[in-house]
């Protein structure tokens, strides 16, 4: 059986990835610091459901604590290690800079080496489509520049793809960086606009809508990304073997990807459907842009698909009725 190493498995996106690899026959070992980010409660029942899988073992510490994950390296020589623990929030790094500091630089630093020192055969790490900042061309393909992050969080995922590529040069650690569009679903974050939406809708109050609704966003329902994560793990980068509209290194085992669905959705049709889920309207509220926002998101996935094919993407109605009817249950609403 080979080992897989998630680090953020209690968290949204780290919960349905360490499923999704014990549901395919690998040993998880989950590390996660449920950090209070959000509700804490809502990190310990998706830890509860992982350990419920006799393959899932977990440690519950930061990843940024020196030593940690060089200890669970030593312990387990994962085969891969898909990285996502980070400090996320485009707004929370605005007023909690030193959390991003800490967690998302120090943190990938801490796993970088513990890589070099036991080498997986593959490194998978998030990133985000942040990093491509103030890029105003449409969709955003892998190969644009990302030299202009609108906000701290942006610019520590930014700094974490350079991290390790300088890793995946020097030590030769085949490396793929994704970079997330807004992934939303069941057991999602409640900082998220799909969460906070529902939550206000069907409490009868007011919802935010900044940039008076002229936005739009790739929204990525989390079963499709999770569902590429895995269909990468196989697709090592190799400079020697760039494929259709790649983005490989000339000098390192390192490429970068977008996990997006290729299809950017208004942001006031997504309310729509949230409110054709709901089956209510929202009392809206409207308001200008907000400090390191961006207007619009669009994934290129053309190389995605040159990599693994085709593969499901699942309708924004669909994906937001599914996450409704998982918010009424677990809240009892």
């Amino acid at each position: 059986m080979k080992t897989a190493l998630v680090t953020g498995s209690s968290g949204f996106v780290g919960y349905f990835t360490s499923r999704a690899l014990l549901d395919a026959g690998w040993q998880v070992i989950g590390l996660d610091s449920l950090s209070d980010y959000y509700d804490v409660g809502l990190k310990k029942r998706r830890q509860e459901m992982l350990l419920e899988y006799p393959a899932f073992q977990v440690v519950n510490e930061k990843i940024e604590t020196p030593g940690v994950l060089l200890t669970l390296f030593e312990q387990h020589r994962p085969d891969i290690v898909v990285h996502l623990a980070a400090q996320a929030g485009v707004r929370h790094s605005l007023h909690m800079p030193r959390a991003y500091v800490e967690a998302n630089l120090i943190g990938t630093f801490e796993l970088l080496e513990a890589a070099r020192t036991f080498p997986p055969e593959h490194l998978l790490l998030a990133s985000s489509s942040s990093v491509y900042g103030a890029n105003t061309d449409l969709p955003y393909a892998e190969t644009d520049k990302v030299d202009s992050p609108m906000s701290f969080y942006a610019a520590t995922k930014k700094a974490g793809e350079t991290m390790a590529h300088s890793y995946a040069h020097l030590y030769g650690l085949p490396t793929t960086m994704f970079r997330f569009f807004t992934v939303y679903g069941p057991w999602g974050r409640p900082d998220m606009a799909h969460f906070k939406f529902t939550k206000a809708i069907l409490n009868g109050d007011p919802i935010d809508i900044y940039n008076h609704g002229q936005m739009q966003r790739d929204f990525t329902y989390v079963d499709d990304l999770v569902g590429a994560i895995l269909a990468l793990i196989g697709k090592r980068p190799d400079p020697a073997a760039p494929v259709a509209h790649d983005n490989v290194s000339t000098v390192a085992p390192f490429r970068v990807v977008n996990i997006g669905n290729d299809s950017p959705v208004k942001l006031l049709d997504f309310i729509a459907a949230i409110e054709g889920a709901c089956g209510r309207e929202a009392i809206k509220t409207f308001h200008d842009m907000q400090p390191g926002d961006v207007p619009a998101t669009w994934a290129d996935t053309r190389l995605l698909t040159a990599l693994i094919g085709d593969r499901p993407t699942t309708d924004i109605k669909d994906g937001l009725q599914a996450f409704v009817d998982w918010y009424r249950a677990y809240y009892q609403v």
